[in-house]
Order: C-alpha cells, then structure tokens, then sequence
C-alpha cells in the first residue's frame, strides 16, 4: 500500500501497461496462431486444449530438463502436433472444422490433466526477463517494466507474419487456399496441405503461449492455468479483421482489460476487486457484440472459413 502510495496517481496506467505485456503474451501467440490458420481457411477452436496442453507438456519437460527454453521448445512441438492432428482430419469430406477443433480441445484439456497431475507441486525453472526499468529508483517501477523475451518474440512474429503476408509466395499461398479453394487447385496448389501446415504452426504458436503461462507468468502448472484463453483468442482474431500486426494490439488491449484488477488493487482498491477479473471476458462478449452486425462481422475474413458460409 504504502509502495503505491510513492509511486503516485500514474502508478495506476503503469501498473496496467506492465500486466497488459505480461498478461497479454498468451493472447498474442494463440491469436497469431489462429490468425496464421484462418487465414488459410479453417478455424480451429481447439487452441485451448493446445494451449493447456503446451502449458502442461512446457512446465513438465522444464522441470525433467532444468532448462524453460527446452520446455518452449517441447510446447511448441506438442501444439504442433496437434495441429496436425487436427489438420489432418479436417481434410477428409464432410468433417467440420469447428466441431472437430471442439474434440481436440477436450482431447487436449483431458491429456493435460491426466498427464499433469505429478506436475502440479514441482517447480520448474521459469523464463528470463528484459529489464526495462533499469533507469527506475523506484522498485514498482521496475517491476512493471521486466518485459518477457517470449513477449518480443511474439511482437517479432507478428511483424514477421505480417510481411508474409503482403510480400512472401508463401503468403501469397496460404491468402490464395483461405480466399478460394477452386482459385487455389486451378493454380496447381494442394490445399489440404497447404492448410495442415498453417494449422500446425499455428498450433506450435498456441504451444509457445501455453508454456509462457506456466513458465513464466503466473509459472506454475495447474488445471485451471488457461481461463479461456485460446477461446477468446477466436473473438480476437476477428476483432483483429485477420491482420497479424491488429492481433498484437487486440492482445494488449485484452492485457490490460486482465491486468486492470491487479492495478487497482496495487494502489488500495479493495472493493469489488474480484469484479474486475471478468473485465477479459466482458470485452470478450462486447466485442463479439460490436462484430455482430450482418454487414461489418466479415469484413476481411477467408473467403473458405465455416464462418462465411
């Protein structure tokens, strides 16, 4: 209390800029993930059970391995796996992208739990952190500015994916297969494929966020660790109108709605503190309200997603 009290009124917006980096991580990589997949046409609305799943499987290996960045890496493989997985199935005729990405988030969620359980009381070695606070005399200062190196990778990424998009073949390949499935075959691509890879890696990004949840913030493993996470990043994406770089602020605007509780808290608001731990899932159904309207909700979707047809 009395820390917040030194810091001052401003205390409050940097408290929230520092939990909207560290809560926003998670956000950015499954929504980037979703994004990378839609944009070749397919949902998969099983990126929470990737993203417990890679939470799980990232915090197990770490602890075994004594290293986090091994844990990363054993998160993305885990989500590409069920990517592919996931990919794989939706190729044959008449399966529904949207229900099977259901299975595979109970899939995912069950093998978590199951699998998880000796994982819960251990502690594994957490992921290192950027000091951007260095200048700061004041220890709540520099504390909001310790700045996670997944948090810039996914900023890299999504500058990355970004430039893919408008100026790569690859690119180009993957808007061709989420525009048009026809377009795509009459220019001699395989659509399937092309869809099974964007749905992997876009799983393997959904792993790397699970990890940064139990390796870093909250860095723990539990059975409660997602909180809907991967679900919203579904909302996210369309929020984001598919745009890689519109993802990154999407998820620091959802950071901040998650980090709002704890900013208030830190400056001796106590009332209705439990209130505010809904702000994400609020701005969740706000914005799905706000994308709603039968002449805007599309606006820069695939022309192949389940959602336009």
């Amino acid at each position: 209390m009395s820390g917040a009290a030194d810091i001052g009124l401003w205390g409050v917006p940097l408290a929230i800029l520092g939990g909207a980096i560290r809560v926003s991580t998670p956000f950015l990589f499954v929504s980037l993930g979703e994004c990378l997949t839609e944009r070749s046409g397919r949902i998969n609305l099983g990126l929470e059970g990737t993203l417990v799943f890679g939470a799980m499987t990232g915090y197990a290996v770490a602890y075994e391995s004594g290293s986090a960045w091994i844990g990363v890496a054993a998160a993305a493989v885990a989500g590409m796996g069920f990517g592919a997985l996931h990919g794989w199935i939706c190729k044959f005729r008449g399966v529904n992208d949207i229900a099977i990405g259901i299975a595979m988030m109970l899939l995912g969620m069950g093998l978590a739990f199951f699998f998880g359980k000796p994982y819960i009381q251990p502690i594994a070695p957490d992921l290192p952190s950027i000091s951007f606070g260095w200048w700061a005399a004041t220890e709540q200062v520099r504390a909001a500015l310790q700045i996670n190196v997944l948090f810039l990778a996914g900023l890299g990424i999504a500058l990355a994916m970004t430039w893919m998009f408008r100026a790569t073949r690859i690119g180009l390949t993957i808007r061709v297969v989420g525009d048009s499935t026809d377009a795509a075959r009459a220019m001699g691509l395989n659509p399937n494929a092309v869809r099974l890879l964007s749905t992997a890696a876009g799983g393997a990004l959904a792993g790397v966020g699970g990890a940064y949840l139990s390796l870093y913030y909250p860095g723990s493993w539990n059975e409660g660790i997602s909180s809907g996470q991967g679900l919203m990043a579904v909302a996210l994406v369309i929020f984001a109108r598919w745009q890689p770089m519109n993802c990154f602020w999407a998820a620091l605007l959802f950071g901040g709605a998650g980090a709002l509780g704890p900013a208030l808290q830190s400056v001796g608001v106590t009332q209705g503190y439990y209130l505010f731990f809904a702000a994400p899932y609020v701005l969740t159904l706000g914005l799905l309200i706000a994308t709603s309207s039968p002449n805007k909700a599309m606006e820069g979707a695939p022309g192949e997603l389940s959602l336009t047809k």
